[in-house]
């Protein structure tokens, strides 16, 4: 029982690595702005994170990102550390070598990561349904981070609640557990 557990581990590691080396790799120190609690009356609303983000320099050569490029670039990187992700657990789950308890935790990761896939997209397409131009989200064993298109009048109470409730309803996750984040690109 306790391989299987340290299994489920080293699976998570690999997985969570997967995503951090992607993301570490594929971003400039333009891409990300401060983070800032949203906060109405002096209280933070439900741990939400709204952040300024997507600001990028044009000194360097740089292109500005529209919004549909950055949606697309993020929703691209996270399928191909997903992809990868898959790949090994593949290989692994189909490893006449490997103990049946590797072949048992790689099936569960790729389940898990599917169904994380499933939840994603339901959100983006709940969240866009309900006004915003565009949406981005990444399930995880954390929580939910969820980045939604810069508005006109930025996010307010009423809409950080609404993604918020949409988050809560369909990644069954708390509050605290939730960051939703706005980018600058449009």
């Amino acid at each position: 029982m306790k391989k299987r557990g340290a299994i489920y581990s080293v699976v998570a590691l690999m997985l969570c690595l997967a995503v951090y080396l992607n993301w570490y790799y594929t971003k400039t120190d333009e891409d990300y702005g401060s983070a800032t609690d949203y906060q109405a009356d002096g209280k933070v609303l439900g741990e939400s994170i709204l952040v300024d983000s997507m600001e990028e320099a044009g000194t360097q050569g740089l292109q500005t990102q529209t919004g549909g490029e950055y949606f697309s670039q993020a929703r691209l990187s996270r399928q191909q550390a997903r992809d990868e992700a898959v790949n090994i657990l593949t290989k692994t789950a189909e490893s006449e070598t490997a103990t049946e308890e590797a072949r048992t935790a790689a099936s569960t990761g790729i389940q898990v990561m599917a169904g994380n896939a499933v939840v994603e997209s339901r959100i983006e397409n709940l969240v866009i349904a309900k006004g915003y131009e565009d949406c981005v989200t990444f399930v995880n064993d954390g929580g939910v981070n969820v980045i939604v298109s810069k508005t006109e009048t930025g996010l307010t109470d009423a809409d950080v609640a609404r993604i918020r409730d949409i988050v809560i309803s369909e990644a069954g996750v708390t509050a605290d557990a939730i960051k939703i984040m706005e980018t600058e690109a449009n």
